[in-house]
């Protein structure tokens, strides 16, 4: 078996102050997904940060400080980090890929569209530049792949408490909800929903008006699998307990 999760943290130094290293050595993932790190290359340093010594870790940072990024942690160190030269994943750190041999792991920290659709034709673009690459990887290579992170979209009406009053908002316009559902035609599951078919499950609650505790949340944090792949997830979860960020984890198990 092989457990991965995913977490937008909203800042690794904020979630460390928040018992991450704990909950990481509790939980034990082989593979742990971080994405919204908000760090610059010179914060990483030899033993800068409490990681238990078990893990190996991998970065990506945006070339604004403090905006962005991305890291992953593995127990077993991957067969290949692929470097993909494409400025709208690199420029914001928004996206690691890792050959572990078994399948190809992309930690992606997708763009939000903002209010008035200021960056939605970048998020479309980097959508439409992201799925060429793993059909690359599915097609060409007959690589499985799993996708994992921050999508920044409600794909339905069940994935956020309240589609009607956020038609015209940032996370569930009609474009970029149209193109996650293009993403996954082409040949892609969204796992979660492979085990769960109702609504009320989020992981994403705004920090305003006590929204956790009332359950007014948006599920924008996905594992996804290309079609072949599916038949070995045994488990697609949400880690809705667990608290340190405005996103909880979620989880994924691998059978071999």
């Amino acid at each position: 078996m092989t457990v991965v999760l995913s977490w937008n943290v909203n800042g690794f130094r904020s979630i460390l102050k928040k018992g991450f290293t704990e909950w990481l050595e509790e939980v034990s993932p082989d593979i742990i997904c971080l994405q919204e790190t908000k760090l610059k290359p010179s914060d990483i340093k030899d033993n800068s940060f409490p990681i238990p010594s078990h893990y190996h870790t991998y970065w990506s940072f945006a070339k604004k400080p403090g905006y962005s990024g991305t890291a992953f942690f593995c127990k077993k160190k991957p067969a290949q980090i692929i470097e993909i030269n494409e400025p709208a994943f690199t420029d914001e750190g928004r996206v690691q890929i890792a050959d572990f041999g078994d399948f190809i792991l992309i930690n992606s920290y997708w763009p939000n569209s903002q209010e008035e659709k200021k960056r939605l034709s970048y998020k479309l673009e980097f959508i439409d530049k992201l799925q060429k690459i793993l059909l690359d990887f599915v097609k060409k290579d007959k690589k499985n792949i799993l996708v994992c992170g921050d999508f920044n979209i409600a794909h339905t009406e069940i994935d956020l408490a309240r589609p009607k009053e956020n038609e015209n908002h940032a996370g569930y316009y009609p474009e970029e909800r149209e193109s996650m559902t293009k993403f996954l035609n082409a040949g892609f599951v969204d796992t979660f929903r492979m085990f769960c078919k109702e609504g009320g499950h989020y992981t994403w609650w705004s920090y305003r008006t006590n929204a956790r505790a009332r359950n007014i949340g948006w599920r924008i944090d996905y594992h996804v699998v290309n079609e072949t792949f599916k038949k070995r997830i045994k488990r697609s979860w949400i880690l809705s307990d667990v608290v340190g960020s405005d996103h909880c984890p979620i989880g994924i198990e691998i059978i071999k």
